[in-house]
């Protein structure tokens, strides 16, 4: 049930197992109102500026405009694409799948409604294989809005045409990169594509293609319904809306809640998923997920949680999913951790990405077993910096922008695991050396 704190707009009568279904749908929060309405009392033009107008920005992780992206598309006759990235992969993220689970038709009308303002007559759903649950969901919902009318020829009689496809992902994070989920899609191994062209010029088959996540388009319905002023009383000037936030790590109630953009990040950790377990205290947390620079609780806990706030402390929103740490997590380890996962990830194109993944991961693994010295943090910074900027796409960034906000703020705690693991391991010289560069950093 809401929490005081939320503002529920996306997950609205979500605790009922009905919204799932068409009929529920109808009932329960008048689904289909703004797709009737957009088919048959507005041109695609009038849609796009409400887009525009409500300031609706991307929920997947880039935070850019979503109508300012879909007016790249270039009008006239040639085969437009919309894709719907659902393949949520990052760590911490797992927002979209409760919303594609409770209330699947909010995203299939957003994606008609968006391909209507975009001019374009295919749309896909690409889902990570993993959600094979809401995968079925989704397919079932998919049946039933052909059945009624509101997808393939001809809908609602206006002679507009929309055919969509659910198409299951391998298990690939890399797909999640909006052009490696068009090499998928297409059938190829899924690897990021150099930028120009972008996808709203030759994307999808070639075409002009609009790619939004999740989220995003499931806000679509509720701004041409209501329109954007009302949406813009959502939030702030820079992040209008609500935002759904997987909050998850050590909390004592890891959940998705929806709110405000700009509520305090403390209200969100503390109030809505119940802080700590008592005794503790936080430490640090990702705000946008585990690609995004942490910040320390003195930095993060009392800035307002939007766009503009989480990236003037060096962060960023993301994709709106903050894991916690409290004062029992080791830095060092977590570190490790997340270099682990993008290494593993990683589609190996890039040589800054290939090799700088690995070699952080076996950086890092000497710091925990404590065969580094206080230098190696130094090699391990550079390496960060070697990687930034220098890739396709932004997955090498996605492991080098935290793991180098961890060991900045935390060289002190790097320095300590180095000492513990060489003095368990029997070597008193670097216990020593780690020692007293400990002391003076301190």
């Amino acid at each position: 049930m809401p929490h005081e704190l939320e503002t529920r707009v996306l997950l609205d009568k979500a605790e009922d197992p009905a919204l799932a279904t068409l009929e529920g749908y109808r009932r329960l929060v008048g689904g289909y109102g703004a797709l009737e309405r957009a088919y048959r009392e507005m041109e695609p033009d009038e849609v796009l500026s409400a887009l525009e107008d409500s300031g609706l920005r991307g929920r997947g992780g880039a935070g850019f405009a979503m109508g300012k992206k879909a007016s790249f598309l270039p009008r006239g006759d040639m085969p437009k694409y919309l894709c719907c990235n659902a393949d949520e992969s990052e760590p911490g993220a797992f927002k979209d799948r409760e919303l594609m689970q409770r209330n699947p038709h909010q995203l299939i009308e957003g994606i008609a409604i968006a391909a209507l303002a975009a001019g374009a007559g295919h749309a896909f759903i690409f889902i990570r294989g993993e959600y094979a649950q809401q995968a079925d969901i989704l397919e079932r919902a998919v049946a039933e809005a052909y059945e009624a009318g509101y997808l393939g020829k001809d809908i609602l009689g206006t002679r507009r045409d929309l055919e969509l496809v659910v198409h299951r992902g391998a298990g690939a994070y890399i797909c999640g990169e909006e052009t490696a989920l068009l090499d998928a899609l297409e059938g190829k191994r899924g690897n990021p594509r150099l930028k120009p062209p972008f996808p709203a010029v030759q994307g999808l088959y070639g075409g002009p293609t609009l790619i939004n996540n999740v989220e995003t388009l499931s806000n679509v319905p509720r701004i041409v319904a209501n329109g954007p002023q009302w949406f813009r009383g959502f939030g702030t000037e820079q992040s209008p809306g609500t935002k759904v936030v997987s909050i998850s790590g050590r909390v004592r109630r890891p959940g998705n809640y929806e709110v405000e953009l700009g509520i305090p990040t403390r209200d969100l950790i503390y109030e809505l998923a119940g802080g700590p377990l008592p005794g503790h205290e936080v430490k640090a947390f990702y705000p946008g997920g585990s690609s995004s620079p942490v910040l320390t609780a003195e930095e993060g806990l009392d800035l307002p949680y939007s766009f503009e706030a989480m990236a003037e402390a060096g962060s960023m929103l993301g994709s709106g999913s903050i894991i916690v740490a409290d004062d029992t997590v080791s830095i060092p380890h977590m570190a490790l951790r997340t270099a682990r996962f993008y290494h593993h990830e990683s589609c190996g194109k890039c040589t800054p990405c290939r090799e700088g993944t690995n070699w952080t991961v076996k950086m890092l693994e000497r710091v925990v077993r404590g065969e580094a010295t206080p230098m190696d943090l130094d090699i391990i910074a550079s390496v960060q910096q070697n990687i930034m900027g220098r890739c396709l796409c932004v997955l090498g960034d996605s492991m080098a922008m935290p793991v180098s906000a961890m060991v900045r703020k935390f060289r002190h705690e790097f320095e300590e695991v180095i000492a513990a693991a060489s003095e368990q391991a029997g070597d008193p010289h670097a216990v020593v050396g780690a020692a007293e560069t400990t002391g003076a950093g301190a």
